[in-house]
């Protein structure tokens, strides 16, 4: 019963909030509107649920449902073009939330940096921090632990807007006024983008830090002290891509547990000792990079019993010295029930009764969960796009191939439905590139949007990318368009002998660096593909150092001079000087406001094609940035690769 009416009141916002969602819509459109449900979170006590949901204006509101009563409390909307990020319930009764708000030209939202509390019912309502809040300072907060000793305090960070060289300032703030207490700051400059992540022991004092520091040569710098009292020291400071610890939580008040390839050459889960600098590993895979799984106890993230890996299936590998059968007997539960999916458990109940899960992959669309941990039992709540039905989601599989260096190199493969031979291939690398992997617990709405039109679709996690070790990783550097190509490469090759695809209609797309690819593959191999489509792509790897936001701090220029070819090799492996020996045709889409990887680059190599005469087609939108946000922008943006493809490899 009480799992029914919830589900009824979850219907009851959509009615709400939300207009009626047509059931039959067209696949581009289906893959392009926005999740209607973003976030599901039960309370403490289990007395309220809240969600996050989006209307048809795209304004996110976050909704307060009375489990008792049978009733919405509460709905809460930003005002103009403000929405509801995100949200954390901080006691019983009290929430927290961040707001977001579209900002100039950009149609992609932009957090505000202010934090705002309320009860359940609505009531209460303050705006903590920001312009806003009633000290009316201009700097950006983010919580960094809710205190369950003290339900109506937070430690939150704060950095100033304006500061040219700013640093974390540490409060405990308490969450009915909004009135702070300074716990002093992290000696640690976070500067244009480098980031600094905090973390407390089991009582919420902040003990550690961590962060990429300019001071340091751009070290990855970890900062610790045995009490709050003590002087901050450096306990760990190592080069990026030559083996890191990476803390995600204290197991007591000198030990951290985190990631770490200090001692192996893939990310395992081990512990430092902040005292001794003992490092132990506690678990690792051979092949492949360990992500936590943790417990939940008293409502939240507790212990981490094991770490999951992704190689030629999804594992699990769990600790020794973890001795918790309950909650090993759960994961295996629901590893097995949810198999090859992405398993998060989004809240939890004090008493750890019920929780509610979210559940996602490459072949399910998401989906939320109650799980009544007495009874075992689970129950559908809703699903973040209810008109996405999974037995229309053409599948992914996770396949393995050998490169011509004889290394064992993964990816996915996404055929259309009943067909499996004798396709049209579309080649999809990731963007990133280094540290990025396609994973079969992420649905990837392109690669879904062409298969559902009768292309195969090719994910090749070449050399560089990440859940693979840091050799694996590094292999990559200085190889943008020639072995990291190869391997791309590679794999179509296998695939056309395997007789899946048609090796007289392939085609090459990708975005970010998957642009920079799909067009350097076209040039490294003028035979092989009939078409190419970039995406916000790189093509002028000298303009890297001058136009785009990486360049703008220390660690971005140190990432470019690592990874990037140098000297003249950057001009041999960038597209817009080897224009020459592209042999079709091209079809250029980029986002005008793109910071990452500005217009300038699209610009350029529009140019070099238009001296040619060679045939070319073209897309701008104003308004958008490393990738298109609005769904009407990527209906058009789909609309037109297809057109594209149709009459250059077919259907």
């Amino acid at each position: 019963m009480y799992f029914s009416r919830l589900f009824f009141l979850l219907i009851l916002i959509c009615s709400f909030n939300v207009s009626a969602v047509k059931v039959e819509q067209s696949v581009l459109s289906a893959y392009a509107k926005h999740s209607q449900f973003i976030d599901i979170k039960i309370s403490p006590s289990g007395d309220y649920i809240a969600s996050t949901s989006r209307n048809d204006e795209g304004v996110i509101s976050l909704t307060v449902l009375d489990l008792n009563k049978n009733e919405i409390i509460s709905v809460t909307r930003g005002k103009g073009n403000e929405s509801v990020s995100t949200f954390t319930w901080l006691n019983e009764e009290r929430l927290l939330l961040t707001m977001a708000r579209e900002v100039g030209s950009f149609e992609l939202p932009r957090p505000t940096g202010e934090l705002i509390a309320m009860d359940a019912n609505g009531k209460r309502k303050v705006i903590l921090t920001g312009p806003r809040s009633k000290t009316g300072d201009i700097r950006f907060s983010s919580i960094i632990d809710i205190l369950p000793t003290e339900p109506d305090q937070v430690l939150i960070y704060s950095v100033e807007w304006t500061a040219s060289e700013p640093y974390l300032d540490l409060y405990r703030m308490k969450v009915t006024t909004g009135r702070k207490r300074s716990l002093g700051r992290v000696p640690m400059r976070v500067y244009k983008g480098s980031g600094v992540a905090v973390y407390t022991n089991k009582t919420g004092e902040p003990l550690a830090a961590q962060g990429i520091d300019p001071n340091r040569g751009n070290k990855a710098v970890l900062m610790a002290r045995l009490s709050i009292d003590d002087d901050w020291k450096v306990i760990l400071e190592t080069n990026q891509y030559e083996g890191s610890f990476t803390p995600l939580k204290f197991i007591d008040n000198e030990t951290l547990i985190g990631l770490s390839d200090l001692e192996t050459d893939t990310q395992s889960i081990a512990t430092l000792n902040i005292r001794t600098k003992k490092h132990t590993v506690l678990a690792s895979h051979n092949e492949a990079d360990l992500s936590p799984v943790f417990s939940v106890k008293t409502g939240q993230a507790d212990e981490i019993v094991a770490g999951a890996y992704e190689y030629d299936e999804v594992g699990i590998v769990f600790l020794d010295d973890v001795d918790d059968p309950a909650n090993q007997a759960l994961i295996k539960s629901l590893m097995g029930t949810f198999k090859n999916q992405n398993v998060r458990v989004t809240s939890s109940t004090y008493d750890n009764k019920t929780m509610i899960l979210s559940v996602s992959s490459a072949n399910t669309p998401q989906k939320f969960y109650v799980y009544d941990n007495e009874k075992r039992k689970l129950s559908v709540l809703t699903a973040s796009k209810p008109w996405l039905k999974s037995s229309l989601v053409p599948k992914t599989q996770i396949i393995t191939y050998k490169n011509r260096d004889g290394d064992l190199l993964t990816g996915l493969l996404t055929l259309p439905k009943d067909k499996s031979t004798n396709l049209p291939l579309i080649l999809l690398p990731h963007g990133g590139p280094h540290g990025v992997q396609d994973s079969i617990a992420n649905l990837n709405s392109d690669v879904k949007v062409l298969s559902s039109h009768g292309y195969a679709v090719f994910q090749p996690n070449y050399r560089g990318s990440g859940g693979y070790g840091r050799s694996f990783l590094t292999s990559g550097f200085k190889n943008w368009g020639t072995s990291m190509i190869d391997d791309m490469t590679d794999g179509t090759r296998t695939l056309i002998k395997q007789g899946i695809v048609d090796k007289t209609r392939m085609c090459v797309y990708g975005g970010s660096y998957g642009g920079y690819a799909a067009l350097q593959s076209v040039i490294r191999e003028p035979e092989l593909y009939k078409c190419t489509i970039g995406f916000v792509g790189v093509y002028d790897l000298d303009l890297m150092y001058t136009e785009g936001d990486i360049k703008e701090n220390e660690s971005g220029t140190n990432y470019l001079d690592t990874v990037l070819p140098s000297g003249n090799q950057r001009i041999a492996q960038s597209p817009v000087h080897n224009v020459d020996k592209i042999k079709v045709p091209v079809f250029i889409i980029q986002g005008e406001e793109d910071v990452r990887v500005p217009k300038e680059h699209a610009f350029r190599l529009r140019d070099e094609l238009k001296k040619r005469n060679m045939p070319f087609e073209w897309m701008m939108k104003s308004g958008e940035g490393h990738g298109f946000y609005k769904p009407e922008n990527n209906i058009e943006r789909w609309t037109e690769m297809l057109d594209f493809l149709h009459k250059h490899i077919g259907k």
